[in-house]
């Protein structure tokens, strides 16, 4: 895809993701330069329901003790209509705009940037249903009318919260969409996107993004979701060979019990053989989690009982050891960052749909007592990746970037630096510290040097672009 060189920052690599660029203001995140968040979309209702957090048996509020933490990113689902919330408990509706509008606020106040889960529907949206939402039902098989409702539904949902002050930094369209989107309620549509049908209802809602973006002049990243690592591949493919291609970030789910034989290392392969093939677009987890336990405390069946061989037995240190291998992994491979469902889903006494309880208590990041488990996955947050991997440059054929000391050294194969050819270097802010054309650097027609200033340290990034496209990217370490 070709893109004005001027939105590298926001849309390239996660090498930038490294340089902080996606980071909150909080010093302690910036420093490490990395993007971890979580699902915090239960926790309103849970503290509605009587949940009180604990950290060394004080009180907290989960915001500020998840702040202190290191989280960057607050992620929430978006339900049309939920009225099935009307029958449960005091009949208060969550994830709705309201409820959503709420959250973010918190989010803001806590330093953190935004993903909006736009699930399409009035109901849980994933592989299993993508049911439209009941306001729809008499559309659903009028393709035109479909897509404009749906353009209206997003366009308005952003405005609305650019005009509370609470537009988010990134959104989805749809939650695992590994089947058709806007069903019929009740529809049980096999495991793959009609295209012809599908395509336009993703333009649709990515128009719809684009368009507020430019009417607000605030820059919107839009992710496609796909549960299951051994899934995104030829899903990808197909919205690309499909048109699909104005988005900015790759979406998957990982979870072990629902994904195996599927593995930490080779997820880790599927990310880099995603970023080599698309380089202009970000690869993230944008749900997973693991258990710290098979034991439960109260009705709801649980969703997870099972953790990969080698990190067994289930228990917080073992929680922790997958979150950090697994992020590991994800960034050593070009991936930008890891969002952790729900770990504030402990049980309470709320129904939900299925039962009363929590189906998630033994993931969540906090024991039976609500207490935070401090050997658990907030280790995982704490963790500083910042010198822990390294990293696998992303190129395209017949160009490379190395480094030599303080040298950022560009080397085609294929071609001549002619014209065409530019570069960019960015800090471990993110920021473009210096560029310019391949023809203003020291060298010969196939290799040019650019020297990296003794000011600089942490991540740096060296971007090779031919007519403003990304062929090359590497970072390199400078040192603290």
């Amino acid at each position: 895809m070709h893109f004005d060189a001027d939105m590298f920052r926001i849309k390239v690599s996660a090498f930038i993701i490294w340089a902080g660029i996606f980071c909150s203001g909080a010093a302690k995140v910036q420093a490490q330069g990395r993007l971890l968040g979580a699902d915090l979309s239960y926790v309103n209702e849970m503290e509605d329901c009587g949940v009180t957090y604990l950290e060394n048996h004080e009180a907290r509020d989960l915001y500020d003790l998840l702040e202190d933490h290191g989280c960057a990113l607050a992620r929430f689902r978006l339900w049309h209509t939920p009225s099935w919330y009307d029958q449960l408990n005091q009949g208060k509706r969550y994830s709705d705009l309201p409820d959503v509008m709420r959250s973010i606020k918190r989010a803001r106040e806590h330093h953190m940037q935004v993903l909006l889960d736009f699930q399409l529907s009035d109901f849980w949206a994933d592989p299993s249903r993508q049911w439209a939402p009941s306001a729809w039902s008499s559309v659903i098989a009028n393709q035109a009318i479909l897509e404009d409702s749906l353009y209206e539904y997003v366009r308005r949902t952003l405005l609305d919260l650019h005009a509370a002050g609470l537009l988010p930094e990134m959104v989805q369209i749809g939650n695992e969409t590994n089947r058709d989107i806007l069903l019929a309620p009740g529809v049980d549509a096999p495991w793959e996107l009609n295209w012809s049908r599908n395509a336009p209802l993703f333009n649709t809602a990515i128009d719809a993004v684009r368009q507020v973006s430019s009417e607000t002049g605030s820059p919107i990243r839009i992710a496609l979701h796909i549960a299951g690592p051994q899934n995104v591949e030829w899903y990808t493919d197909g919205f690309i060979e499909h048109g699909v291609t104005d988005f900015d970030v790759i979406g998957m789910s990982y979870y072990w019990p629902y994904h195996q034989p599927v593995t930490i290392g080779e997820t880790g392969k599927i990310i880099g053989r995603l970023r080599q093939r698309y380089p202009d677009k970000e690869v993230m987890v944008l749900e997973t989690g693991c258990i710290w336990t098979t034991a439960s405390s109260d009705q709801a069946v649980n969703v997870l009982n099972e953790i990969e061989p080698g990190y067994g037995p289930p228990d917080p240190q073992n929680q922790a050891k997958w979150l950090i291998e697994l992020t590991k992994e994800v960034y050593r491979q070009g991936g930008s960052g890891v969002i952790y469902w729900e770990p504030g889903w402990v049980s309470s006494g709320c129904r939900t749909y299925w039962g009363q309880g929590s189906h998630y208590e033994n993931a969540a990041f906090f024991d039976f007592d609500h207490n935070l488990l401090a050997e658990g996955g907030i280790r995982w947050l704490e963790y500083d990746f910042t010198t822990a991997i390294s990293p696998v440059p992303v190129r395209e054929e017949g160009f490379q970037i190395t480094f030599l000391s303080h040298e950022c050294i560009f080397t085609s194969e294929v071609e001549r630096f002619g014209a065409g050819y530019s570069y960019q270097l960015i800090d471990v802010l993110g920021r473009i510290v210096q560029s310019g054309t391949m023809h203003s650097l020291d060298g010969t027609d196939h290799q040019r040097t650019l020297p990296i200033t003794d000011q600089l340290s942490g991540w740096v990034t060296c971007i090779l672009l031919r007519q403003n496209r990304v062929v090359a990217v590497n970072a390199h370490w400078a040192g603290l």
